[in-house]
C-alpha cells in the first residue's frame, strides 16, 4: 500500500541566535566620570596643604618665641674696670705709660694707636673715678654689644679744689665663642637715662563696701601692722593665708594707716594702704605701701 501526500511537508527554517545585548559607556558618562575623579583628587590635595601649612604655620610662630639669654656679669665688670683704667691718669710720666699699658688689656690695637695721645705728658690735671653706673647693655649683632655707662671723675688740677663731673658715654664691645672682651669702638657721648613723667592712676573707694565693714577692716590691719614686724611665720598664720606676706623680723614700730581704699570685689575686700612705721635703729620712718586681698571666714584675714 502506497502512502502519498497531498502537500509537500514543510520545512522547519532554523531560529536566528538571539543578540547579547552589550552595555555601552558614552562619551558623556566618562567625562563626567574623569571630572569627579578631578575633584576628588583637588580636594584631597587641597586639604592635605591645609594641614600642611598649619603645621608649617605652628613651626614658625615656635621658633618666633625662642629667646637667648646674654650673660651681662662679665661684660658690666669688663666695662667697669676699663672705665676705671681709662679715666684715671696722674701728670707723672711713669703713671701715664703705666696707663697705656693697662688699656692694652682691653683696646684693639687701632684704639691703642688712636688713644696714644689723649692725655699728654704736660697735662694739669689729675682724674680718679668715684662712682661708675652702668645703664644698659645691648646686642647689636651676635658678637657685639653696646654699653651705655655713666662715669663720676674727681679732677685735680694744681692746687686748686677738686671738681667733679659726671657723663655719660657709650662703647661697643666685641665677644668671641670663649667669651673674650675687646673694646672696639672709643667711648661716645651719650644720653642719660632721665625721670619718667609717668603717673600711675590713683585708686579711690567706689563706695562697695559698708561702713561697718570698712570699720572692722580697718581694725584688722592696725592689729596686723602692729604686730608684723616682729611676728615669726607661725604667727602670721593667724593673720596671713598661703604666706601672701613674708615675715621681715624687723626693729618698726607702727604708727598709722596712711589714706586706705577699700573696694568690694565678690566675697572679697580690696586694700591699697601706705603703713608708717618708725625705724628704731636709724630713727626714720618707713613707709611701706601695701595692695592686699581680704577675706572673712571665723575672722578677716590677708589671702594675697
Amino acid at each position: 500500500m502506497q502512502l502519498s501526500f497531498s502537500k509537500k511537508e514543510k520545512q522547519k527554517k532554523p531560529k536566528k541566535s538571539e543578540k547579547v545585548k552589550v552595555t555601552t559607556i558614552g562619551k558623556r558618562k566618562k567625562l563626567v566620570i574623569f571630572l569627579w575623579i578631578l575633584l576628588l583628587s583637588s580636594l584631597s590635595f587641597g586639604i592635605y596643604k591645609n594641614f600642611t601649612a598649619i603645621d608649617q604655620h605652628t613651626t614658625h610662630e615656635i621658633e618666633k618665641i625662642e629667646t637667648s639669654m646674654i650673660d651681662t656679669h662679665t661684660m658690666e665688670s669688663f666695662t667697669k674696670n676699663f672705665v676705671k683704667d681709662y679715666y684715671t691718669w696722674e701728670n707723672e710720666s711713669e703713671a701715664l705709660e703705666e696707663r697705656v699699658e693697662n688699656l692694652k688689656g682691653y683696646l684693639t690695637e687701632e684704639l691703642q694707636t688712636l688713644n696714644a695721645d689723649m692725655i699728654r705728658e704736660d697735662i694739669p690735671t689729675r682724674s680718679s673715678v668715684n662712682e661708675i653706673d652702668i645703664w644698659s647693655i645691648t646686642e647689636e649683632t651676635e658678637v657685639t654689644y653696646s654699653v651705655v655707662f655713666s662715669v663720676e671723675q674727681r679732677i685735680t688740677e694744681d692746687d686748686e679744689d677738686p671738681t667733679l663731673t659726671y657723663s655719660t658715654y657709650r662703647i661697643v664691645l666685641y665677644q668671641d665663642e670663649q667669651k673674650n672682651l675687646v673694646v672696639i669702638q672709643n667711648p661716645v657721648l651719650w644720653h642719660e637715662p632721665k625721670k619718667s613723667d609717668y603717673a600711675p592712676e590713683q585708686v579711690e573707694s567706689n563706695g562697695t563696701i559698708n561702713a561697718t565693714t570698712e570699720q572692722e577692716v580697718t581694725a584688722f590691719l592696725e592689729t596686723f601692722f602692729s604686730s608684723y614686724p616682729t611676728a615669726t611665720e607661725q604667727e602670721l598664720t593667724y593673720y596671713v593665708k598661703n604666706k601672701a606676706l613674708p615675715a621681715i623680723e624687723k626693729d618698726y614700730t607702727f604708727s598709722e594707716l596712711i589714706n586706705p581704699v577699700f573696694q568690694e570685689q565678690g566675697n572679697q575686700v580690696k586694700v591699697w594702704v601706705t603703713v608708717r612705721y618708725l625705724d628704731e635703729i636709724t630713727k626714720a620712718m618707713q613707709l611701706s605701701q601695701y595692695e592686699l586681698t581680704l577675706e572673712k571666714d571665723t575672722n578677716w584675714i590677708i589671702v594675697e
